[in-house]
């Protein structure tokens, strides 16, 4: 399998788990780690430090207990803050600064961050090199294709990137306007990554291994980076290295193995949050996990009704042992 670096560290393996707001925290970045993610990068923290006093916030920011090198994104389109933000994340433990350009979401477009920069590409070149200039750890860039489909200006956007000093962009290969729907361009990947010298990782409906490994050969890119099919799957990764290696699908995991990861993860998230905010957050990630397993008896909305996490993992042992 192919390394690659960003700047003085080297990944391993080219498989990144994608920084996905309100699912990327420490407890699920671990446990892909741990199922043969290279790389895994921090949920989006924004770039205006007067908001970091929320809850939310500083959970978001705690880099310290985090696998290595710990990669954190921040998001805002002000290249004063946007330095500021990245100084901050590193004085707190960052060891690469990752810059979303590649959000689609309202609230963040309102603001005129995430993906609306693209529009501006001026801006994105000061933001960029205000950033790179303003921390000594490697910085990286995600963007999408460009704006809109008469507007992809991912190319140009990409040589920016790297005249300014990024060292190393995702591009999830669609336009702005498209959010998640529509068919992804692998293509303009491909065109990004002959434009360009620093490594590129592939980002868009990349569901399982066979598909990964397509678009790998397709784009030439140095990595896939893995964002909504990690989701009640943590184990894709090490689904997506195995067949890259040794040409050949790993079986899928037996119940038990499920159980195991089910359960650890949601143990994770109650020591993380504490018992009140865990078994809520645990919600979401168990019911990934019952898609994942085609679960269509009553079990979810049983299980969403529980606010003690003993009884949480209780249920879930019994659901498990039922299956």
């Amino acid at each position: 399998m192919m390394a690659f670096s960003i700047g003085n560290y080297s990944i391993e393996k080219p498989v990144i788990l994608a920084p996905m707001a309100g699912v990327t925290d420490l407890p699920f970045r671990r446990l892909c780690h741990q199922h043969g993610a290279g790389l895994v990068v921090s949920e989006m923290v924004t770039s205006d430090v007067r908001l970091w006093d929320t809850t939310k916030s500083k959970m978001r920011l705690v880099h310290d207990a985090e696998v290595s090198p710990r990669s954190v994104q921040i998001a805002g389109s002000d290249p004063k803050m946007m330095a500021q933000a990245a100084q901050q994340n590193v004085a707190l433990g960052a060891q690469i600064i990752d810059i979303n350009m590649g959000c689609p979401a309202k609230k963040v477009l309102n603001k005129a961050a995430g993906s609306a920069l693209l529009r501006d590409e001026p801006l994105v070149k000061q933001i960029l090199e205000s950033v790179v200039s303003s921390v000594d750890v490697p910085v990286t860039l995600k963007i999408r294709t460009g704006w809109s489909l008469d507007e992809r200006n991912g190319i140009e956007i990409a040589r920016i990137a790297e005249q300014s000093g990024v060292q190393a962009l995702a591009v999830h290969g669609r336009t702005r306007a498209c959010k998640f729907k529509g068919e992804v361009e692998y293509d303009t990947i491909a065109k990004i990554k002959q434009s360009i010298g620093i490594p590129v990782f592939a980002n868009g409906d990349i569901n399982d291994a066979k598909q990964a490994k397509y678009v790998l050969d397709y784009t030439g890119a140095d990595a896939v980076m893995i964002g909504r099919a990690a989701q009640g799957r943590p184990w894709i990764f090490q689904e997506i290295n195995h067949y890259l290696q040794h040409d050949e699908l790993l079986p899928a995991p037996t119940s038990e193995a499920v159980r195991t990861i089910v359960l650890s993860h949601v143990q994770a998230l109650h020591e993380f949050y504490g018992s009140h905010m865990g078994t809520r957050i645990a919600r979401k990630h168990v019911g990934w996990y019952l898609q994942t397993l085609d679960d269509t008896t009553p079990f979810r909305s049983q299980f969403n009704r529980i606010e003690d996490a003993q009884e949480q993992l209780d249920l879930l042992n019994e659901f498990f042992a039922s299956k």
